[in-house]
């Protein structure tokens, strides 16, 4: 139970210092639901490296059903608390008043492309590791029956170091994933 805890404390101060610089700190509870999805998307990401194990995390649709419901609560919620500081941010202070439509219009399509961006940017990095792993892998094995020892070994020096990297980059997409959630709760009127 020690290391548990320890991690989800470790975790959720990682989460508390990325939401102290934001307006999310401001919602109640989110820092327990952002940590949650930081750590669930660690062990997601950490599970679609073990070879012939399911990468959750490298299919759109599992990403986009994580990164929707906290945009859209954040968005439903922002409207339903402060409904006229959410429809005024729509509009940028001291725009010309002949193109206030149309920057709605921009500012709403940009407001719902968000979810969308979130999950391919996290998906085309997950996956881009794991083809070229998968690549490395491939060679590896028809390596062995055509390279000197040397060369096998350098193989296996080069699919252990980019194991590793992608290792790396697992942690690092969690935590991008988990900060762009928290940069959402900006837009949150408070």
């Amino acid at each position: 139970l020690f290391p548990y805890t320890t991690l989800f404390r470790s975790s959720k101060s990682v989460i508390t210092s990325q939401l102290n610089r934001s307006f999310g700190v401001k919602l109640g509870g989110f820092i327990n639901v952002v940590t949650a999805l930081f750590l669930l998307l660690i062990l997601l990401n950490l599970i679609g490296l073990i070879p012939y194990v399911f990468g959750a995390t490298t299919h759109l649709a599992v990403r986009f059903s994580l990164g929707l419901p906290l945009w859209l609560s954040l968005i439903i919620s922002g409207a339903i608390f402060n409904p006229s500081s959410a429809a005024a941010s729509l509009l940028p202070g001291g725009a010309p008043a002949a193109l206030n439509p149309f920057l709605v219009l921009v500012e709403t399509v940009r407001l719902c492309v968000r979810p969308i961006t979130l999950s391919i940017r996290l998906v085309a990095n997950m996956r881009a590791g794991h083809i070229v792993l998968g690549l490395i892998g491939t060679y590896l094995r028809s390596g062995f029956f055509i390279y000197p020892t040397a060369a096998i070994a350098l193989l296996i020096f080069v699919q252990t170091f980019y194991f590793m990297f992608e290792i790396g980059v697992a942690l690092i997409q969690a935590y991008i994933f988990s900060l762009l959630v928290t940069l959402y709760s900006d837009d949150h009127p408070h």
